[in-house]
C-alpha cells in the first residue's frame, strides 16, 4: 500500500501541480510530488502568502511565527532578488514549523550555536546568513533588543564549489547531442555566454541585436552586452524552438529553474557524464576558457557580470601559473646540453687549494 501525500492548497491538472490559496495567484510547483524541490517550492509558496498575524494559535504577538510572517512583507525581504527569497523562505519556514510558538525576544545565543552544530558546514553557513538578516530586521523593528547571532563566527568551508567541466567531458555531451537538439543549445548557451541557469532559461531571440546578446542578470541586476560568437549563432539558427524564448519545454512553455536542472541532468546522464557535471559548471568552464585565452580579470568580469574581481582572479591566476610554467619548461628544453655544464673559474681552481 502506497501512502498518499495530502498537501493543503495543492491542485493538479494534466500532470502539472499548482499551489492555490484563496486570494493568491497560482504558483506552479516543479518536480514530483514529495520530492525535495517540490517540497521546497511548496514551503516557499506557503510562506509567500502567510496567514494574518494572530490568525492561528502559533502566530501570537511576540512569537517567532508572528515575526517571520511580518518579515515576509517587509522592504528588507522584498528587496531580495533572484532565487534568494525562495531559499530563505524555505529555511525560515522549517525553523518556524518547529519553534514558531516560542517568544522571539528570549532567543538565546546558546540555542543558535547548538542548532548550527547539528548542520553540515554549508547548510549551517546558509542558515546563519538567512537568520542573521531576519534578526537584524527584528532589531530595527524593536522586536528584539539583542542580536543572538552577533558573536557567532563560522569558518568558510573549504571547497572549490561547483565542478568545472573539462574538455574531455564536453566532448561526449556534444557527441550524443548534435547541433540542432535542445540539449546542444542548452550547452552552447551556458558555455558561450557564461551566464547562470536562471538567466539562460530567459534568453530569447528578441535579446539578440546586431550580433550582441543583451542580458540583465536576475541575481546581481547587472546589464550586460555579450558578443554572440559564430559557433553559438550557428547552433541557435539550427535549433527549432517556435518561440521567442530559446529554451522551452515540450509544451512550448518556458522552463522553471528546477525543471531545467532536472532536464539538463537527464541530458548529462544520456551522455554518461558523472553526477558532478551540472549546468553551473559550464559557467566556470567558460571563465576558464577566457582566462586560458589570456583575458584579464576585468575583461572576464565584463562577460560574467561579477561585481568584484576576487572570484574572477582565481581563474586568471590559475591560467597565468600554467602559462608561466609552460614557458619555463620550454626554455629548459631549448637550452643546449653543453650550456648546463659549469665553466671553471681560473681564480677558483682545485690547484689553488694547498
Amino acid at each position: 500500500m502506497m501512502a498518499r501525500l495530502r498537501l493543503k492548497y495543492v491542485q493538479s491538472y494534466r500532470g502539472y501541480h499548482y499551489f492555490r490559496r484563496r486570494g493568491s495567484p497560482y504558483v506552479q510547483l516543479p518536480g514530483i510530488v514529495g520530492s525535495p524541490e517540490f517540497m521546497e517550492a511548496y514551503q516557499a509558496a506557503l510562506a509567500s502568502a502567510p496567514a494574518a498575524i494572530g490568525a492561528s494559535k502559533r502566530s501570537k504577538p511576540g512569537s517567532v511565527s508572528a515575526a517571520i510572517a511580518e518579515y515576509y512583507g517587509s522592504q528588507a525581504f522584498r528587496s531580495l532578488t533572484g532565487g534568494t527569497p525562495a531559499k530563505r523562505r524555505a529555511i525560515l519556514e522549517r525553523f518556524r514549523e518547529q519553534y514558531g510558538h516560542k517568544r522571539l525576544a528570549t532567543l538565546p545565543e546558546e540555542f543558535i550555536v547548538t542548532l548550527i552544530d547539528t548542520m553540515p558546514p554549508h547548510t549551517a553557513r546558509n542558515w546563519l546568513k538567512t537568520f542573521r538578516h531576519f534578526v537584524r530586521w527584528c532589531k530595527s523593528r524593536k522586536l528584539m533588543r539583542q542580536d543572538p547571532t552577533w558573536g557567532i563566527r563560522m569558518a568558510v568551508p573549504k571547497s572549490d564549489g561547483h565542478h568545472t567541466w573539462s574538455e574531455d567531458e564536453l566532448a561526449p555531451f556534444e557527441a550524443v547531442h548534435p547541433i540542432g537538439s535542445k540539449a546542444r543549445l542548452a550547452l552552447a548557451l551556458g558555455l558561450y555566454t557564461a551566464q547562470r541557469r536562471g538567466d539562460v532559461v530567459r534568453m530569447g531571440r528578441q535579446h539578440i541585436r546586431h550580433g550582441e546578446l543583451m542580458v540583465r542578470q536576475s541575481k546581481t541586476s547587472a546589464s550586460l552586452l555579450i558578443p554572440v560568437l559564430s559557433e553559438l549563432q550557428q547552433i541557435i539558427d539550427a535549433t527549432p524552438t517556435g518561440h521567442l524564448t530559446l529554451l522551452v519545454t515540450k509544451t512550448g512553455k518556458s522552463y522553471g529553474a528546477n525543471d531545467f536542472s532536472e532536464q539538463f541532468r537527464k541530458w548529462c546522464d544520456d551522455a554518461g557524464l558523472p553526477p558532478e557535471c551540472s549546468f553551473h559548471g559550464l559557467r566556470k568552464a567558460a571563465l576558464t576558457r577566457l582566462a586560458d585565452a589570456g583575458c584579464t580579470a576585468h575583461e572576464i568580469a565584463a562577460i560574467s557580470g561579477h561585481k568584484t574581481l576576487r572570484e574572477v582572479q582565481r581563474y586568471t591566476a590559475a591560467a597565468d601559473q600554467a602559462r608561466l610554467a609552460r614557458n619555463a619548461m620550454a626554455r629548459t628544453r631549448a637550452a643546449p646540453e653543453n650550456d648546463a655544464r659549469p665553466v671553471p673559474n681560473p681564480r677558483w681552481s682545485s690547484k689553488t687549494i694547498r
